[in-house]
């Protein structure tokens, strides 16, 4: 198979951990035999440094033609008191609705060999295993009227969260359909007791729900839901939500895994008429402007992104399943970086990518 890939490395940590998502990409083409074209663009702040805009109309182009696209992260301190259209955060959200991508999937898994790593004890972070899909086009980041103004003296700032039944119904169905290959068990989560949107939320959801009668269907209030994640994690298996709660109640999702740097995502949007999915892949963390440039950022999220490139977008499930399988083995080899209390001197960003590599079958 040919990949054609766009990496969109951008800011702080962004451009180490990407080197060693393509690494193992490059690695898993040539143990494969397949073909890999991949181009670099600008995204976040390196993109205003350089074009003026945070999503480049150059940008826009090369992920349109390219068959899946990798990101680093975006985000830099000098520019927390920009306006809204000079952030770089407003790149993330641009590259998202050009491409389409309206569910993200961020599994979050308890490996054995990382239980110290996470802050909880041990018996309540073993064994977890699920998916959070969060809703991405929709919801109050996009939501209009939006801004800050003045009124009669006052400052007034207005955000809108609003949803449409077309935009429940198409997420919603992803995580059944994803919840079909796993326990078969998918928990919608809103807050329905106070907000019209989360009503017409569940609403939908259980008329989804209807075509998929051998997943069983939950649902919770977002906040009982960020206590039950610390409480009983083991309880999720597909996890279901609109846009800011699963930002939110994602990001919880790391103190399981041990550390944020370990998640991997997947933004998936319409199926191609190869039958692979539309996607945007990139790791859940931030830009750690305070460790960039250093060789300490743990690139495994960024590694595991790569390994849902494969089984989304380009239906490599031997390929995708080798990826995730070195990764458990470097992460019960403890070599491993410093975010994940190894007993012993840290790996450098470029070493765990190296040993990633060595351990693919």
């Amino acid at each position: 198979m040919h990949l054609k890939i766009l990496s969109l490395p951008g800011d702080g940590i962004g451009p180490e951990v990407t080197c060693e998502a393509l690494r193992v990409l490059r690695h898993v083409a040539a143990q494969w035999n397949h073909s890999l074209e991949v181009t670099e663009g600008l995204l976040g702040g390196i993109a205003i440094h350089q074009t003026g805009s945070p999503f480049p109309e150059e940008t826009a182009r090369l992920a349109a033609d390219a068959d899946a696209t990798i990101m680093g992260a975006v985000g830099l301190p000098e520019f927390d008191n920009a306006p809204p259209e000079k952030r770089p955060e407003k790149g993330l959200l641009g590259i998202r609705k050009a491409l389409g991508v309206f569910a993200n999937l961020r599994p979050v898994r308890a490996y054995a060999s990382q239980l110290d790593s996470s802050p909880l004890k041990n018996h309540l972070v073993e064994g977890t295993d699920m998916i959070i899909v969060r809703e991405l086009t929709g919801g109050i980041y996009y939501g209009t009227p939006r801004g800050i103004s003045e009124e009669n003296g006052e400052t007034r700032a207005v955000n809108t969260m609003t949803y449409t039944r077309g935009e429940i119904e198409r997420v919603s169905h992803m995580a059944f359909h994803l919840a079909r290959t796993r326990r078969k068990k998918v928990t919608s989560v809103d807050k329905s007791n106070v907000l019209e949107n989360s009503q017409l939320w569940r609403r939908v959801v259980v008329e989804v729900a209807r075509d998929y009668p051998d997943v069983a269907l939950d649902h919770l209030l977002v906040d009982n839901c960020a206590m039950q994640l610390i409480l009983n994690p083991r309880r999720f298996d597909v996890v279901l939500t609109e846009n800011m709660f699963g930002d939110i109640l994602s990001d919880e999702g790391a103190v399981l895994a041990g550390s944020i740097g370990m998640l991997p995502s997947a933004s998936i949007g319409a199926r191609r008429p190869s039958g692979a999915w539309v996607g945007l892949y990139e790791p859940v963390h931030g830009s750690a402007p305070d460790i960039a440039g250093q060789n300490k950022a743990n690139p495994l999220g960024a590694i595991g992104s790569v390994a849902a490139m494969l089984q989304y977008s380009f239906g490599l499930q031997a390929e995708a399943a080798a990826v995730d399988r070195a990764i458990e083995a470097v992460l019960t080899s403890g070599h491993v970086t410093a975010d994940l209390r190894p007993s012993g001197a840290p790996a450098t960003t470029e070493q765990v990518g190296q040993a990633v590599c060595a351990a693919i079958k």
